[in-house]
């Protein structure tokens, strides 16, 4: 068998090494030369991932099998679409991946089947007499961008103008979401349907930067802090998003937020949590998710048996920087050697001009770190931040020190 793997970050690098394992050749394609599952595989294609007359060119012309991504919504869509075209498997099909990749179509099916969520308005202009409805604060977000990208709190008008034409140059196709602010702490819920049913199998807090109009996220933690009222809500809500959009079988990962009390669903996609979230479910569930969404492509059942060691607590860092020109790494391999890094995954390479925090996608590399108590994973977090270094060309650590705080 051929598969054809679509967008080749960590997260594929998994996804092909588990094809191999199982006897299947992977072709990979992606739009930068450099990209990090490149060595890999066993054939790479340099190309725009959202142009599907090139992949399905690609497909074609390679006689694959299967097309397949993991951890990539928006690439979920050129994957289901070049599927159906050339009446290849997938477990989802185009018009569904369609309803839970546009956030504005997601938030209609979000109020019909009774999914909490905010209230919003659609609007493809700044059209304050449609807006004026909503209350203040109010978040923009592009209609199909992805890793927080254009996704701005406006507090006022101004911020609100100016927030909306940034959202409206991001997205691809221009349109814009505006919906009301729902003020409390964020979790990352990570299910897998499997005859319709959902199944929980991990849920996390995830830790922002403290910025007042943006969400970029520099920490996933588990286990979660919230209380039995809001697990419920949880698992109710997962099994409503996958009776309102028709998922048998598909993963699930669903992005909210609560008050302690309240639950409102920011957004939720059918795939895999992105860049290290597999390493995060694998190390506190021990569910191999990668590994579960080729069998249900393959047409097979899931397997979400745990096969790894669970872990009391489990933590992925992100490491961001100040703005200079990256060089190289300090210490990290070192502590990793040590056993006070799990895992360490750099994304990207010497060279690269690191422009502060504006988005996810701006993070340099990733940890996973494992513990047995909050404690035990304090005294390794103090000893990384004490001896690891991001080094600029002039020899200056520009790594944002801060964004690795203690842990409450």
């Amino acid at each position: 068998m051929k598969a054809l793997v679509i967008a080749g970050g960590l997260p594929q690098i998994e996804l092909i090494k588990q094809l191999k394992e199982r006897g299947i050749e992977a072709l990979l394609a992606d739009g930068s030369p450099y990209a990090v599952a490149r060595p890999y595989c066993d054939k790479f294609f340099h190309v725009d991932v959202f142009d599907m007359e090139a992949i399905k060119d690609i497909a074609v012309s390679e006689k694959v099998d299967f097309l397949i991504t993991v951890c990539a919504d928006q690439v979920l869509l050129v994957v289901a679409k070049v599927s159906e075209m050339l009446g290849l498997p997938c477990y989802i099909d185009y018009e569904t991946c369609q309803d839970v990749s546009d956030k504005i179509r997601m938030k209609r099916i979000f109020k019909h089947s009774g999914v909490p969520t905010t209230d919003y308005v659609e609007t493809d202009h700044l059209d304050m007499d449609v807006i004026g409805k909503l209350k203040f604060p109010l978040v923009v977000k592009p209609v199909d961008a992805y890793s927080s990208k254009g996704v701005r709190k406006a507090e006022n008008l101004e911020e609100l103008k100016q927030y909306y034409e940034e959202a409206h140059q991001i997205g691809r196709s221009g349109r814009v979401i505006v919906e009301e602010f729902f003020a409390g702490e964020e979790i990352s819920v990570d299910a897998f349907v499997v005859n319709g049913k959902a199944q929980l199998l991990n849920v996390t807090n995830s830790e922002k930067v403290k910025d007042k109009d943006r969400f970029v996220i520099f920490r996933g933690r588990y286990p979660v802090k919230a209380s039995e009222k809001v697990m419920k809500q949880i698992e109710d809500i997962c099994q409503k998003i996958a009776d309102g959009f028709g998922l048998v079988n598909a993963p699930l990962l669903v992005q909210l937020l609560h008050d302690g009390d309240r639950v409102s669903v920011l957004e939720f996609c059918a795939r895999t949590g992105g860049n290290m979230k597999y390493l995060l479910i694998k190390y506190a569930s021990g569910v191999d998710v990668i590994g579960a969404t080729l069998d249900i492509t393959l047409g097979q059942k899931p397997d979400l048996r745990p096969k790894f060691e669970k872990h009391n607590v489990v933590v992925n860092d992100f490491i961001y920087c100040k703005p200079g020109t990256f060089d190289h790494f300090e210490g990290f391999e070192e502590l990793v050697k040590e056993g006070v890094i799990n895992e360490f995954h750099p994304v990207r390479l010497k060279g690269t001009q690191m422009c502060g925090v504006t988005s996810s996608s701006d993070r340099i590399a990733g940890m996973n770190i494992v513990a047995d108590t909050l404690e035990e994973y304090n005294a390794k977090r103090e000893k990384i931040n004490a001896k690891v270094k991001v080094v600029d060309v002039n020899g200056e650590d520009i790594m944002r020190h801060d964004l690795l705080p203690e842990m409450k």
